[in-house]
């Protein structure tokens, strides 16, 4: 399968945007609960965990063929009878957040128009929060929601991110500027208590929830080399941290423990503060889009799925060296239309996507219209949904394919020595690195800087630490992928209780 032809910047752009939402504005008071040295502890520590199980999501990846990544293909292989459990759990979870986001639309709207002066043209429709849904939805949300290719959305991914650069500028202004009352309530170094504390945990864990687009930037990078995939990861995270810890720390300080779950709402009615609002309206329209994206992909797989069907493919095929990837009914052949491992490509049709596409967005938007809040419905789909794809299922996937008695390990081990020996054969005879086949996906992994510096110094880079991660055994791989799942778990255990028996919100 060939790569794509997205840059490095435009998958940046597009995972942060997926990272980096309205809950932006909740880290205040999270941090509240937590104190500021613990809650920036503990707002980096997650970042790193998110990072981690992204870096995992891009490991699996090599076991798959350029452009084919999805979680479905990877269940087909480590545990296909859970399959369509994995992806159905996608799904509900993208679907919830995409009708939260149109119902904070209709929330906010009413109040934007508000400020700018709807009242006083007597049209009494501009207050009614379903009929700014629907406009919404027709002239934004639809038209970005058909795009195949995740992106397409780069350029109002930018302008989301600039909606956040506002709001977070409003922020550090007030801080900077406000006169802060020496008396207010502030803890630095103390925490509320345990239970004050795990109540929010929910919201620090899920604002870097962005797994479930992780495969589609994989499939859609041109530059698929370990060292731009780790800057992408990197960055994106990064980026994201930084921008938490400095609404949080500012936002913090400026009102203390009085601080609200959207600190925009607290700042006196301006021109600046409205303008932050109809910034959140353009910030979560043009997120709806990026939940689109990984829920109808879900949707795709679950529908296609059949009982009994993976686990008879598991065990189909004359060899290890022959066994399909993804679930097929024909056996291996040298047609048209398979991967290199005798699976069919199965692509969405054009049908099949407008319907599967259209379902969902009908049903978001008639669910947007009759439900007001989703807090309790999205705290136990956050708990189970957000955990199990950043966290759990990472874990479990590499865990297993990677475990070096797997045909899939024992396969690409073999690939990618072959790609090795025949750039070492090249470099011999030509003096630079030659193409090897149906073994290019594999040699691409390769530090990029091999080709210049020759065999010496690709051997040197490979005694000392590499920014791409490459230096790391498998071994160690493997027993942090499995310490990465356990945490998942007890995190999932840690919110759903809070939920329970707390009544946590998302």
């Amino acid at each position: 399968m060939g790569g794509g032809n997205a840059s490095m910047m435009s998958s940046n752009i597009n995972l942060l945007n997926t990272i980096v939402g309205a809950g932006t504005l909740a880290m205040p008071a999270a941090m509240s609960h937590f104190g500021v040295v613990l809650g920036a502890a503990l707002i980096i520590w997650c970042g790193l965990t998110s990072a981690f199980g992204l870096y995992l999501q891009s490991r699996c990846a090599r076991y798959l063929d350029r452009g084919t990544s999805s979680f479905f293909a990877l269940s087909q292989i480590t545990y296909p009878n859970a399959a369509v459990v994995f992806d159905a759990a996608i799904a509900i979870k993208c679907f919830g957040v995409g009708v939260s986001y149109m119902i904070i639309i209709g929330d906010l709207m009413p109040g934007v128009a508000e400020a700018f002066g709807s009242a006083d043209t007597g049209l009494t429709f501009l207050a009614d929060r379903k009929f700014w849904i629907t406009v919404f939805f027709l002239v934004f949300i639809i038209p970005l929601s058909f795009p195949k290719k995740l992106d397409s959305l780069k350029y109002t991914s930018i302008i989301a991110l600039l909606s956040i650069g506002y709001l977070v500028i409003l922020v550090v202004y007030h801080f900077a500027a406000d006169e802060v009352p020496n008396n207010r309530d502030i803890r630095i170094i103390t925490w509320e208590g345990p239970i004050a504390a795990l109540k929010s945990l929910p919201v620090i864990i899920f604002a870097y929830t962005c797994h479930q687009n992780m495969f589609s930037i994989l499939n859609e990078i041109k530059d698929y080399t370990p060292l731009s995939i780790v800057s992408v990861i990197g960055g994106s995270i990064g980026t994201a941290a930084s921008i938490y810890v400095l609404v949080a720390i500012t936002g913090y300080l400026t009102f203390g423990n009085e601080v609200k779950g959207n600190i925009v709402g607290m700042y006196p009615s301006s021109i600046a503060s409205n303008i932050a609002k109809a910034a959140i309206v353009i910030l979560v329209t043009f997120s709806i889009p990026l939940q689109i994206h990984p829920c109808r992909a879900s949707m795709d797989a679950v529908l296609r799925w059949r009982p009994g069907k993976g686990s008879r493919q598991q065990g189909a095929g004359p060899s290890p060296g022959s066994q399909p990837l993804l679930p097929s009914a024909a056996g291996p052949s040298n047609g048209s239309g398979l991967d290199s491992h005798g699976a069919p490509v199965v692509a969405m049709s054009e049908l099949r996507f407008a319907l599967i596409t259209s379902g969902i967005l009908v049903l978001s938007y008639f669910t947007a219209l009759n439900v007001s809040t989703l807090d309790t419905v999205l705290a136990y789909v956050g708990s189970t949904g957000s955990t199990a794809i950043s966290f759990i299922l990472p874990g479990l996937f590499y865990y297993k394919i990677s475990d070096p008695d797997s045909i899939h390990h024992q396969r690409l081990t073999k690939e990618d020595d072959d790609a090795e020996y025949s750039a070492d054969d090249d470099d011999d005879e030509t003096g630079e690195a030659g193409p090897s086949g149906m073994l290019d996906s594999v040699a691409s992994l390769r530090s990029n800087g091999s080709a210049a510096g020759g065999r010496g110094r690709l051997a040197r880079w490979r005694r000392k630490w590499r920014w791409d991660l490459e230096h790391l055994e498998t071994g160690l791989l493997r027993k942090m992928a499995m310490g990465l799942s356990i945490y998942g778990v007890c995190v999932m255990v840690v919110c759903l209780t809070m939920n329970t028996f707390f009544g946590a919100k998302h």
